[in-house]
């Protein structure tokens, strides 16, 4: 029997694939990659800066460098490795005949031309399967307009974001023994319960008719133990996941923990007084966001000096301290103290990318909205752990604020999926909200 020979692929790769995964050249197997002139021109533009999307640009232009050696990247390169296909640099970027993507949409600008170099390599190799990959939605559309065919990036993409892990799990017609053994001795064996592939530190709610227990399954003496209800910073949990997020947050045994849910769930105000709560403990409280600028446009186009231009993306995370210290009185010690670890820097409110470079000993940070981080961006924080370090990531994943991010694609999606059996490692999905009924009421209707 005569096997059928595979159909070479080429793909050619948008900026915005690079600036998602510096190293994504290596992740089509042996198969060949183009890069369009266009998308050096285009990175060139962006290898300047702190940012991650900078250090990407550079770090793909390193790899370049190193491929090309002594040659030239008009000609097909080897890439680096067993089993990996070729790449090039695809120079003539012009197209003849009506199927231009210049001509097609009238505007001689870098995504048409970028275009124009897939449609290119699709006349140049007619043998070949040619595939434009971008994170750019808009860009694939066009191409698939031009009767090109068009993917996302798929390396770091989750692929059912429906079933993604939730960190908890609802047993229902318990025998009855079990609900008061677990009340009296404070833990069961897992094999009471016959549930299969329990996860490190996943929290349950276990029920027999109007009587019910909290518990979680801890790694370390593989028993499932009572979970029970504490306040944090007189902050009272209202829910079962907010007890299970505040016990996650406060347990030294969990290094790293995510809190995913909708606005109004509590995540960022939980993350908050459980870290607080802990402050004698550890050296700093750490909480940053990514800074996504409002109709995409640069922090330089706000008026004042950069701390003016910070304030309004850091608000969210003054309001949530501000709703701490108003749980006091003016004339209580732990109101003062607010005002004293800010000044002290013992609390330090900033945005993300102000901590490139440095190593976080002994300190809770807390990541706000890290579902706008890529993957990259998620394990290049996690790099940064020391010794006694306690790192909370919090997120909606269905509100992303980044154009080339989207639900299956984010940092912290990424993340619950692939660490998920890590004894240090702990995950709460809040689904109640409990700000308002107003908010309840626009998240389940509008």
């Amino acid at each position: 029997m005569t096997r059928k020979k595979k159909q070479k692929k080429i793909f050619v790769l948008d900026t915005s694939v690079i600036l998602y995964n510096h190293n994504s050249l290596n992740s089509f197997e042996d198969n060949d990659v183009a890069i369009p002139i266009t998308v050096l021109e285009e990175l060139d533009n962006f290898k300047k800066g702190n940012e991650t999307k900078n250090f990407e640009a550079r770090e793909f232009i390193r790899i370049l460098d190193k491929l090309s050696g002594n040659g030239v990247l008009q000609d097909w390169v080897s890439l680096e490795g067993k089993g990996k296909g070729r790449m090039i640099v695809v120079m003539n970027e012009f197209v003849n005949g009506d199927n231009n993507a210049i001509r097609v949409f009238g505007d001689d600008k870098p995504d048409h031309r970028i275009l124009n170099a897939a449609l290119k390599m699709q006349k140049d190799y007619p043998d070949c399967k040619v595939t434009m990959v971008s994170k750019d939605v808009n860009l694939r559309l066009k191409a698939k307009a031009l009767n090109l065919n068009a993917e996302d990036f798929q390396t770091g993409k989750i692929q059912n974001v429906e079933e993604l892990y939730t960190g908890k799990l609802l047993v229902e017609d318990l025998p009855s023994e079990i609900i008061v053994k677990l009340y009296d001795e404070g833990f069961i064996d897992p094999k009471e319960i016959d549930i299969k592939d329990i996860f490190p530190n996943q929290y349950f709610i276990l029920k027999n008719g109007k009587s019910s227990a909290l518990a979680y399954y801890n790694p370390i003496t593989r028993l499932i133990e009572r979970v029970e209800k504490h306040n944090a910073q007189r902050i009272r949990p209202r829910n079962a996941e907010q007890v299970f997020a505040l016990h996650a947050i406060m347990n030294p045994d969990v290094k790293l923990v995510t809190l995913q849910g909708v606005a109004g769930t509590g995540k960022t105000l939980l993350a908050l007084a459980g870290a607080l709560e802990q402050k004698r403990e550890y050296k700093q409280i750490f909480m940053a966001r990514p800074i996504v600028p409002l109709s995409n446009k640069d922090i330089g186009y706000l008026p004042g000096d950069i701390k003016t231009k910070l304030n309004p993306y850091m608000e969210p995370l003054f309001d949530n301290l501000k709703f701490i210290k108003n749980q006091y009185n003016e004339n209580d010690k732990e109101h003062k103290n607010f005002d004293i670890m800010l000044e002290k820097e013992k609390l330090l409110i900033s945005p993300l990318a102000y901590i490139r470079g440095r190593s976080l000993s002994n300190i809770i940070f807390i990541v706000d909205e890290a579902q706008n981080l890529t993957p990259h961006e998620v394990k290049t924080i996690i790099t940064r752990a020391g010794e006694n370090t306690k790192i909370i990531f919090t997120g909606d994943v269905y509100q992303i604020d980044t154009p080339y991010l989207d639900s299956q694609s984010n940092g912290l999606s990424y993340l619950i999926d692939k660490i998920k059996h890590h004894p240090i490692y702990a995950h709460i999905k809040l689904e109640k909200g409990e700000r308002s009924e107003l908010a309840n009421l626009a998240n389940d209707l509008l």
